[in-house]
This record gives C-alpha cells, sequence and structure tokens, in this order.
C-alpha cells in the first residue's frame, strides 16, 4: 500500500512558493524539487528566482542549475528524471515537496504524459517559415485561438514550445492541452496539492518588488554575460528577452524594466488562469502557514485511515 506522500505547492510566479516550501521541507526534514522550466539551467540564478545559496545549503533542492541552456531539454527529460529521484528519495523520507508554477511539468509527475507524435517535416518547414516572415507574435495568435486554455501551461516567449505545440495541433487537429491529459497513470505515492493564492494587486505588488530586487542584484549583468547564447531556446523567456533588447539599443533600461514587470503581470495572470481551471487543489495564501502544515497533516491521516487501516 501507499505511504509515500508528494506535497504538491503550485501557483503563479511571484507568489510565494519558495519560501513555503522550504518551511514545509524543514517541517519534514524532507527534500525540495523543483518544477520550473527556468530554474533548471545552471546558467540563469537572478532571473529566474533561484533559491539563495544558504537556502540551497541548508535544504536539499533538486532539478536546480542541473542543466545547461545549451543542451537540448523538455518536459519528457523532466518526467524521467524527477521519477527516479523520487524512488531514491522515498527510501530515506515519506514525504517529498514538489513546488513549481510550469503546469505541464507538474502534469507530467501527477498524471503522466501521453506520447505526442513526432513533428511532420512539411508543416515544421510551414511554421518556421512564418516565425521567419511574420514573427513569434503569429504563432502565439494561432497557438491561443486553437487552444486559449494552453497560456498557463507554457511560456508564449519560448519560440521552439510554441512552434512544437502548434506543430502538432496542426497534425492533429486537436487543441494541445487535450493531448496532454489522456488517463492520468497509477504513481506510487499520494499526492497532496496545494494552490498558493493571493489578491490580484498585492500579488502584483510583489511582482514589481521583486523585478526591482532582481535589478538590484545584477540582472543586468547576467543577461549581458548570455548575449552570445541569445538565440537558445531557454533564453526566449520573459527576463531576458527585456533586457537584451536594451543591451542591443532597442530601449531605454527604464523601459526595458517596465517591460519585464509587464510581461511578468501578464505571465502571472495566464497562470492564476490555468491553476485556477485545471490544478484541482486546496487554496491558500502562502502566509497562512498553519492552516497549511494542519491541511498536510490532515490529509495523510485521512488517506491512512482509509487506506491503510486493518
Amino acid at each position: 500500500m501507499k505511504k509515500h506522500y508528494l506535497v504538491v505547492i503550485g501557483g503563479c510566479t511571484g507568489v510565494g512558493k519558495t519560501g513555503l516550501a522550504v518551511q514545509l521541507a524543514r517541517h519534514w526534514q524532507t527534500a525540495v524539487i523543483s518544477a520550473d522550466s527556468r530554474q533548471i539551467y545552471r546558467e540563469l540564478r537572478i532571473g529566474v528566482a533561484r533559491p539563495s545559496p544558504e537556502t540551497l545549503a541548508t535544504v536539499p533542492h533538486h532539478q536546480i542549475a542541473d542543466h545547461s541552456i545549451e543542451a537540448p531539454y523538455d518536459v519528457a527529460h523532466y518526467e524521467k528524471e524527477v521519477l527516479v529521484l523520487l524512488d531514491r528519495l522515498f527510501q530515506s523520507n515519506p514525504v517529498v515537496i514538489l513546488v513549481g508554477g510550469t503546469g505541464f511539468y507538474l502534469r507530467a509527475i501527477l498524471e503522466g504524459l501521453d506520447p505526442l507524435p513526432a513533428n511532420d517535416p512539411a508543416i515544421l518547414a510551414q511554421i518556421q517559415s512564418t516565425l521567419e516572415k511574420e514573427g513569434l507574435a503569429a504563432l502565439q495568435e494561432e497557438v491561443l485561438k486553437r487552444d486559449p486554455t494552453v497560456a498557463g501551461q507554457m511560456d508564449l516567449q519560448n519560440a521552439r514550445r510554441v512552434v512544437r505545440a502548434l506543430c502538432v495541433m496542426r497534425q492533429t487537429g486537436q487543441p494541445i492541452s487535450e493531448l496532454w491529459k489522456g488517463k492520468a497513470v497509477d504513481r506510487d505515492f499520494v499526492a497532496i496539492p496545494l494552490l498558493l493564492d493571493l489578491p490580484r494587486e498585492d500579488l502584483y505588488h510583489r511582482i514589481d518588488q521583486r523585478v526591482d530586487a532582481m535589478m538590484q542584484e545584477g540582472l543586468l549583468d547576467e543577461v549581458r554575460s548570455l548575449l552570445p547564447y541569445r538565440g537558445l531556446p531557454a533564453l526566449e523567456t520573459v527576463g531576458y528577452q527585456e533586457l537584451f533588447d536594451h543591451l542591443e539599443g532597442k530601449t531605454g533600461l527604464v523601459e526595458a524594466v517596465e517591460l519585464v514587470k509587464t510581461h511578468t503581470r501578464q505571465y502571472a495572470k495566464r497562470q492564476v488562469t490555468w491553476f485556477k481551471k485545471y490544478f484541482p487543489a486546496e487554496r491558500f495564501s502562502p502566509e497562512d502557514v498553519k492552516a497549511i502544515l494542519n491541511y498536510i497533516t490532515d490529509q495523510m491521516e485521512t488517506y491512512e485511515r482509509e487506506h491503510l487501516a486493518s
């Protein structure tokens, strides 16, 4: 019988997921696994809000800074690595924390991945031609028209992911989110999902403050060091593209920082919509740690009472 618990913390960018995950990990003396498609890269630190060195030194974290931006990486790699990791972690602790805002990473662990068709070369060539002639915005528009729900599941600034999603949808005629659903696999752990939520005004204020803090910490220098790699898919993301444009003389610094804030708020809004629709979980304020601990404990006790008592 299952007696391994995966506490899953979902929520949009800037809502306070990392802070809560660290508190829960300390409470259960366990590890944290990141479900963030950007924190996986070792070259990205400030712009992806990687936990501080002090936090990483005191609480074991996994799937953070494990891969290079120069190596291809996708959700299939992530699922495979995390399932192996969970098998190992559960040998020494019945509780593990999974935290992140990348919806399709969370779903891959909770429900499993459906095999998607390989790209049709002819369709892929058509999409890449559109990208070159009309830009990413044209592809984003078609993706959202075919599947509005995808906005909260993937980074629409990442051209590689947009191209892949659109290629699959043109080939199959189905929304990509429907293909992701499939039949949930049976995992060897009990998932306890939590959704962190804040009033929109508070969330946007936190996002703006965080962007300012990133700039003070040296985000511009981090982005400058990555200019030679600008064309890589991992860098087609909020917080980097805007500052690349500034460094290339296309925008002033003040305008670029404001664009980072605006685009981050827009991304957070899409995430909030997706999580509320497609991530069934008890909702909490990130500050309500006591209620969260009580809820998790109650879920564990209820499961053991209903499934393990004999």
